[in-house]
């Protein structure tokens, strides 16, 4: 291993200890991660900064969140002393199936659950396009719609209608409404990273943004603010709108 090599790798390992001190901070952080036996970047999936694409599972009162882990990771390739696309993604809710919960130490039946489904769906997105920390800095709050829901594994069976559009879709926010934890980490090894929160919206809320654009998209924030519904993705609730 060469020096640069080396470095890279102390970068790496520091970074994931900052994550894991984070999460341990929110709730009860799962020491296993969901991962892949080949890493997708070898297999045609979207390049993440370096080949380790995971998922983090951290257990808080009433909610499961899970958080993409890699995203932050230091690049393989490339000399730029950055925390990669200086962002990790996560989702946060209460209404993950009872088959796909498992118990504490148990994290792979969790990606039979339309939570991980859509994370991971999301990040593949979101490291297509090299990450979105600059988006989310220009815009505020972004959104994304997700097509062929009901050609998913998990999405279709287990999400209520009222979450699904007549084309076939779903959306999400990103970046907000903000959570009860801070999502900036100043202290990284080599640069911030912001955990972004992925909010799944009603069809109703999705018709609202797909019609209004940012003045629609920012009325939506504060209505989920307002209604107490907040950064937490939950399936019964009403729609704002």
């Amino acid at each position: 291993m060469t020096e640069a090599e080396a470095a890279k790798q102390v970068a790496l390992e520091a970074s994931s200890e900052r994550l894991e001190l984070h999460w341990q901070s929110i709730g009860t952080a799962e020491r296993d991660v969901l991962a892949y036996l080949i890493s997708p970047s070898f297999t045609g999936g979207p390049y993440w900064p370096s080949t380790r694409q995971a998922y983090r599972v951290v257990r808080r009162a009433g909610s499961i969140l899970l958080a993409t882990d890699g995203l932050s990771s230091p690049f393989d390739d490339g000399d730029e002393p950055v925390n990669g696309f200086e962002m990790e993604l996560f989702i946060d809710t209460p209404d993950i199936p009872e088959h796909a919960r498992g118990a504490l130490g148990e994290v792979d039946l969790l990606k039979q659950s339309w939570a991980f489904e859509l994370l991971e769906n999301v990040a593949k997105t979101v490291a297509n396009a090299g990450g979105i920390t600059a988006q989310l800095q220009q815009h505020g709050a972004l959104s994304l719609e997700l097509p062929g829901v009901s050609q998913s594994h998990h999405l279709g069976e287990q999400l209520p209608p009222a979450f699904v559009t007549d084309d076939d879709c779903i959306g999400v926010l990103l970046g907000g409404p903000e959570p009860d934890f801070a999502t900036h980490l100043e202290d990284m090894p080599l640069s911030p990273v912001t955990l972004v929160p992925v909010v799944l919206i009603t069809a109703s809320e999705l018709d609202y943004v797909r019609a209004g654009g940012y003045d629609a998209r920012q009325d939506l924030l504060q209505r989920l603010k307002t209604a107490g519904v907040g950064h937490r993705s939950a399936l019964g609730r009403d729609s704002v709108v």
